[in-house]
């Protein structure tokens, strides 16, 4: 077989777990690159995260001339104004032409409402931990703060709204970029002036070892994600803090309650009540926070770093895909 993809550093020759062995090739960002391969018997085409690609070759690949598609972590959201509206219909056709879906979550309820992707055509792998193969990173439960981290559909305004009933715990968030949070769909309407007294900004310049600052730092991680979301927003913040053994905290829905048990702890979504009742549980109770943290350092090393979600990709490739 011959994975031909998009992925960063994708291993030239692989091995399945079911003993299937074959290569792949980088085909880029562009649907020529993989169309090139639309007539090779062995070729299957792997496309990771890239939305506008799945689309483009789904339309251009016809009967006789077509490879498996698989799509793998779609970002998909729900249309927000009359143009997305009208294209809907012909995204959900278009998508009804991928052979197989590999998602970062199970809950897909959202995504078969909104864009018919159903659970037969779809696959579960858990993601992989971004700073476990470039940093020696020691784990430590404590901090100084509640974090809210992020911008992929974060909920700041709950988040915000949550801590001011909690005076007399420390919150901080990251200083606000307000182009960064629309194009990641996030809220936050409040000006800087209008910020809770008893949370802080920290700088981050949006690098690995910003990240990882500001992770070591907190004591806890609020990940507050908005009703409306589909995906699993969040997840590769979440998995990074699990890796340095924080307690997480985090919206129910797809990406959170549907992956997770013991590893986090869970509130309902757009609910700042609920949030900080959740919050000042765990702050108040070490053996919680700490038991939760644990659980979800031993999540995260399970998941691994790159090599291990590559290699989860070409096994479920290899068991959907036996013959090719």
């Amino acid at each position: 077989m011959l994975i031909v993809h998009n992925f960063r550093a994708f291993p030239e020759k692989w091995k399945a777990a079911s003993g299937l062995q074959g290569t792949s090739i980088h085909a880029g960002q562009t649907a020529g690159a993989f169309l090139r391969h639309r007539r090779n018997p062995q070729a299957v085409l792997v496309v990771n995260g890239n939305v506008p690609l799945v689309m483009e070759l789904a339309a251009r690949m016809f009967v006789g001339a077509r490879r498996p598609l698989i799509a793998v972590d779609l970002v998909l959201r729900e249309p927000e104004n009359l143009a997305g509206r009208l294209a809907l219909p012909l995204k959900k056709a278009l998508l009804s032409r991928v052979d197989r879906f590999i998602h970062y979550f199970r809950d897909l309820r959202g995504l078969t409402r909104v864009y018919g992707i159903r659970p037969e055509h779809s696959s579960y792998l858990s993601f992989k931990v971004n700073l476990a193969d470039r940093h020696a990173l020691a784990p430590d439960p404590e901090g100084e703060y509640v974090l809210c981290f992020g911008r992929s559909m974060r909920d700041f305004d709950s988040f915000l709204a949550a801590m001011e009933r909690l005076p007399d715990v420390p919150g901080a968030i990251t200083r606000p970029d307000p182009r960064g949070f629309a194009a990641h769909q996030a809220r936050f309407t409040r000006p800087i002036s209008a910020l809770p007294s008893n949370v802080r900004i920290l700088d981050d310049n949006r690098t690995e070892e910003s990240e990882i600052r500001i992770l070591q730092n907190a004591k806890l991680v609020v990940l507050p994600i908005l009703a409306k979301n589909l995906v699993a927003s969040g997840i590769s913040t979440c998995l990074n803090a699990m890796f340095l053994e924080k307690c997480v905290i985090g919206s129910e829905g797809p990406g959170m309650s549907d992956i997770f048990t013991s590893e986090v702890l869970t509130f309902p979504p757009e609910d700042p009540q609920r949030m900080a009742e959740t919050i000042r549980r765990v702050w108040e109770d070490p053996a919680l926070r700490r038991t939760t943290a644990a659980a979800g350092r031993c999540f995260a090393l399970q998941a691994g770093a790159e090599p291990e979600l590559y290699q989860r990709i070409i096994d479920e490739i290899a068991l959907r895909f036996p013959a090719r």
